[in-house]
């Protein structure tokens, strides 16, 4: 862990990355005072913190994930000033809500990035860099390896799956994260297909999108299909928990796929089971890291959870002072950890 300077705007504590001249804590996995949030992932979003302040857009999500909370909201670009520190949330591109967190204190401009893509998304407001001296940057998908392709192709694929599935009788189970990429995936696919089901842990994330002004199509309950020829027809979006559980029995001999960023390794979805594949991420790709930390202008890069090493070897020998902070977020393996399946 290297030694933080007394200049530091952010800093490593067991609770998690600490503001000292502001007095609170970003993203915190252990219960403090004072608690800004990039997103409600529930790596980065907790239970058990006095005040949480986040960008407007996340509040339904964040309420409806953590029930009574102490909430304050910023619209995006609006800025409070805390003990001397400047504060103000812009938009990450990762899920409805998300935010990079800028902070100015003492001529110094740091922002920490929670997670983010640059790939544009219906369902949230698309990434916008700021300038800053000091980036803290994710890296889950931070190896080469890992390059998206447009979003159009991979909705054509899904589609194109789900329109085969219904030829041939057979339910479409498209296994994703709840929040987030479960909306996402909802906002391009086409409705007229079928009859779209949302699993009990999908669906309330998707009223609080609407509630947030975000369009997706109807979904339903399974309860709520009646004919059975209507749930050979249908596209079923749930968590990977659901996929694996007698939850599944209803549908038959179903097709089942996993949209995510991981599918992109040879071999991950035959270990996984899944009929098929869909690279899909809420994160950044390498391309997608490289140019946002470029587009920041920082000189000095800090890397948080995921190919930590790599990035920061990469940064550094571009010339930039790169260094890694040793955190508890886990990326996209939280959520598939942490969903229930709910029946």
């Amino acid at each position: 862990m290297p030694e933080p300077r007394t200049q530091d705007l952010v800093v490593q504590r067991p609770e998690g990355l600490y503001c000292p001249a502001g007095d609170f804590y970003i993203d915190p996995w252990r219960p403090v005072a004072r608690a800004v949030i990039t997103h409600a992932h529930s790596d980065h979003a907790r239970i058990g913190h006095g005040h949480y302040l986040a960008a407007q857009p996340s509040e339904h999500v964040l309420r409806a994930r953590l029930g009574e909370i102490d909430l304050q909201t910023l619209a995006y670009g609006q800025r409070v000033v805390h003990h001397g520190v400047t504060l103000s949330l812009h938009p990450a591109g990762h899920v409805l809500g998300s935010a990079q967190v800028r902070l100015e204190h003492g001529g110094q401009v740091w922002v920490a990035s929670g997670d983010y893509k640059v790939a544009p998304d219906a369902t949230c407001a698309a990434f916008e860099p700021v300038h800053c001296d000091v980036f803290i940057t994710e890296s889950t998908f931070g190896l080469p390896i890992y390059r998206w392709c447009p979003d159009d192709e991979i909705f054509a694929d899904i589609n194109g799956w789900w329109a085969r599935n219904v030829l041939a009788g057979r339910a479409s189970v498209l296994a994703c994260y709840s929040f987030g990429k479960a909306q996402r995936i909802l906002s391009g696919v086409d409705p007229s297909i079928g009859p779209i089901i949302a699993h009990g842990a999908v669906e309330p994330l998707n009223r609080a999108y609407r509630a947030a002004g975000v369009d997706l199509p109807d979904t339903v309950n399974v309860t709520e299909v009646k004919d059975r020829a209507d749930l050979k027809r249908a596209l079923v979006i749930c968590p990977p928990s659901a996929a694996a559980s007698p939850w599944m029995r209803r549908f038959g001999d179903a097709s089942t796929a996993f949209a995510s960023g991981w599918m992109q390794v040879r071999g991950t979805r035959r270990r996984g089971g899944w009929d098929r594949g869909f690279v899909l991420s809420d994160h950044a790709d390498w391309p997608g890291l490289l140019h946002a930390v470029a587009a920041t202008g920082a000189q000095r890069v800090i890397v948080t959870h995921g190919s930590v090493p790599v990035m920061v070897r990469y940064l550094a020998e571009r010339g930039l002072r790169a260094e890694g902070f040793d955190t508890e977020y886990g990326g996209d393996a939280v959520e598939a950890d942490t969903e229930a399946a709910a029946t």
